[in-house]
């Protein structure tokens, strides 16, 4: 009972939608974990900073510009060799 209350919580289930976003953003466009490299310092910074982003935004990724900076960063052009 108390793990359902949990699991159906909407602030609970925001947070974890939002993680699980930031998350795919990184597979699906770096193909890569977020603290892999080229991440500096190999550690979770550029993950932490995007949901915090995304959390400011109440999880809107359109407002917090997220999906667009993905795709124009050097890293995901220099895979299509641009």
């Amino acid at each position: 009972m108390v793990v359902r209350q949990v699991a159906e919580n909407a602030e609970f289930s925001h947070r974890e939608l939002n993680k699980a976003f930031v998350l795919m953003q990184y597979f699906g466009y770096l193909r890569r974990n977020p603290n892999d490299a080229p991440e500096v310092g190999l550690n979770f910074d550029g993950y932490n900073f995007w949901l915090a982003k995304l959390n400011q935004h109440n999880g809107n990724f359109i407002q917090a510009e997220m999906v667009k900076s993905f795709i124009v960063s050097s890293e995901y052009r220099e895979r299509f060799g641009q």
